[in-house]
């Protein structure tokens, strides 16, 4: 798999050219790596090329900072797409991906067919939340938030009848570089597009867990009553959806992105 310089940054990303019409680009969620879309995939690359990258500071992605916003890492994907001249494509964030959407719709629209926002927020959190958060792991580590992550993540059900891949999950979790995480802590603390929304003008799908409750389907409405051309569904999930249930998540994408998919 390839590795691009961004930014003077190392990007890792994998392209699957299946000689498809048309790509979707994944973004992963704070904590992750590109690996949290296997599954998704898989299953969406029998009708789409797929385009996967580590965003700045996680898996196999460099960072060289110690705050980074979501504008930059915006600007990343753009690059990427540049780089391997890519024209319009699909988009699908989670999460902290979901942000990045957010800014990718807001300030350049003219690079996407459609953004799908997955259990992300306008806003995620609070200053004094995320300061929390960095102080803590900045002090203990990323292992001290592990069992706490589980549960954010994941719902009761899901971690007891799949423990190997929430194990896989976290491992990938504990494994983050505690630069980047804390580097990507500071873009979600500071990202805040309530007041901008109105001008994401890509046709727009937005996912919630309905057992989410870090970014709520209350969240996903919220979103989905201010940009102008948007559907807002739930699953039964709670924050990784895409990972607890890949299967109806792929169909939701594949519904999007076909040519009746319009909403």
């Amino acid at each position: 798999m390839p590795t691009i310089k961004i930014a003077n940054n190392d990007c890792f990303y994998t392209y699957e050219d299946r000689g498809h019409g048309d790509t979707i680009v994944f973004s992963n969620s704070l904590g992750t790596d590109l690996t949290m879309w296997d599954e998704v995939a898989r299953i969406v690359s029998q009708h789409l090329n797929v385009l996967r990258y580590d965003t700045r500071g996680h898996g196999q992605s460099t960072i060289n900072s110690d705050v980074v916003s979501i504008a930059e890492l915006g600007q990343d994907l753009l690059d990427l797409l540049d780089q391997l001249k890519l024209g319009k494509v699909y988009f699908c964030g989670l999460s902290m991906g979901g942000l990045i959407g957010q800014w990718l719709g807001i300030h350049h629209s003219e690079r996407f067919k459609k953004i799908i926002l997955a259990n992300t927020a306008a806003k995620i959190g609070t200053a004094e939340g995320w300061n929390a958060r960095i102080e803590q792991v900045r002090k203990h580590g990323l292992e001290s938030i592990l069992d706490g992550t589980a549960q954010r993540w994941f719902t009761p059900s899901f971690r007891e009848k799949h423990p190997g891949k929430v194990s896989a999950i976290l491992q990938k979790f504990e494994q983050t570089s505690l630069q980047g995480y804390i580097a990507n802590c500071t873009a979600v603390r500071d990202a805040d597009f309530r007041e901008e929304l109105q001008r994401l003008s890509v046709p727009t799908l937005i996912i919630s867990g309905n057992q989410d409750e870090v970014t709520t389907p209350a969240d996903g409405d919220f979103m989905a009553g201010r940009i102008p051309h948007s559907r807002h569904v739930q699953l039964p999930a709670n924050h990784l959806s895409s990972v607890e249930l890949p299967q109806a998540f792929a169909e939701l994408l594949l519904q999007a992105t076909t040519p009746k998919g319009d909403f």
